[in-house]
């Protein structure tokens, strides 16, 4: 019977001296209390506390942590939006203490900040400030819970307005507005197309009639220079050129009869085409050429005897 009894006594005290040991994982601190008080912080590895004297009051986080919070708000042209805020926060080695014994709840802490700062803030934005200045919100609450939570232990490394999703009547309304946005640029882009289509083909047609009154010009020449040979030979054996004049419009009036009777599809008709036409032709030519030469001569004096009386003395 003494021998039982000694073997459970060892039992329970190998037991005692068993619970007495414990270990804190890595990134987490530990917090003994010693008859309720505060004892001191474990940190990561292998400790021992004094069996029914000490015990662990609580373990604590020291990773970074991230809180998504999501507020509804008005904004300054009364549009409500819903937007998340995520925040990093971090417990600081310095102070787990207060980290541990000053709040109670440090999620509900900095939700009630978030909400703060929020509404304090988005009801001076409209809705498109909003999404293009929602950094600026993000650095708002963050300087706040900074502030705010430092007292209590915490780092507050990061935060972030990672959505904003208005109500479903403003996103429509929204895409409506983007939809005819778009299709107006589409319209500029496929009228300024048009517009370089026209202007090449008025500048295709411009240098095609360049070309066509370039071509005109250098077939008249030529044939001008021809005429001129032509009256050069006449001239040589005895015919003047009047006569020449005349021999040639006659010549090339009959060619192009010739020409027209080859073609049986023709639908040409040469007026006049009696044999004297080439003759009277050059006639009526020379007749007006001197006429107007004439007139020309007359007023040129005429001209010349108004500015000789209208000279000062």
């Amino acid at each position: 019977m003494g021998t039982f009894a000694g073997i459970f006594i060892v039992v329970i005290v190998f037991f005692i001296i068993i619970s007495g040991i414990f270990t804190v994982k890595q990134q987490t601190a530990a917090l003994v209390e010693r008859f309720g008080k505060f004892l001191s912080i474990r940190n990561s590895g292998l400790h021992f506390k004094v069996p029914l004297v000490d015990r662990i009051a609580g373990k604590i986080n020291l990773k970074i942590q991230q809180l998504d919070v999501n507020i509804e708000t008005k904004t300054k042209d009364d549009v409500f939006v819903i937007l998340k805020v995520s925040v990093q926060y971090q417990v600081t080695r310095a102070r787990i203490y207060d980290a541990f014994y000053k709040l109670e709840s440090p999620s509900a802490q900095i939700t009630s900040y978030v909400f703060d700062v929020v509404r304090a803030e988005v009801p001076k934005m409209k809705l498109d400030d909003v999404f293009v200045r929602k950094d600026d919100v993000a650095n708002a609450v963050k300087s706040e819970l900074n502030d705010a939570m430092l007292d209590y232990g915490y780092d507050i490394i990061r935060t972030l307005v990672t959505d904003i999703d208005p109500d479903d009547k403003v996103k429509a309304s929204m895409n409506r507005i983007n939809a005819s946005e778009r299709e107006k640029i589409a319209a500029e882009f496929e009228g300024e197309t048009e517009r370089i289509k026209i202007v090449a083909v008025a500048r295709a047609e411009a240098e095609s009639k360049r070309l066509q009154g370039q071509g005109i010009a250098d077939q008249r020449r030529e044939i001008a220079r021809g005429l001129e040979e032509s009256v050069e030979v006449l001239n040589k054996v005895g015919i003047n050129s009047q006569e020449a004049s005349a021999l040639i419009v006659v010549t090339q009036h009959y060619d192009t009869l010739q020409s027209i009777g080859s073609q049986t599809n023709s639908n040409l008709i040469l007026m006049p085409n009696s044999p004297e036409a080439g003759s009277n032709m050059l006639n009526d030519m020379i007749a007006s050429f001197t006429a107007a030469s004439q007139i020309g001569d007359e007023m040129k004096k005429q001209n010349d005897r108004k500015a000789i009386q209208e000279k000062p003395d």
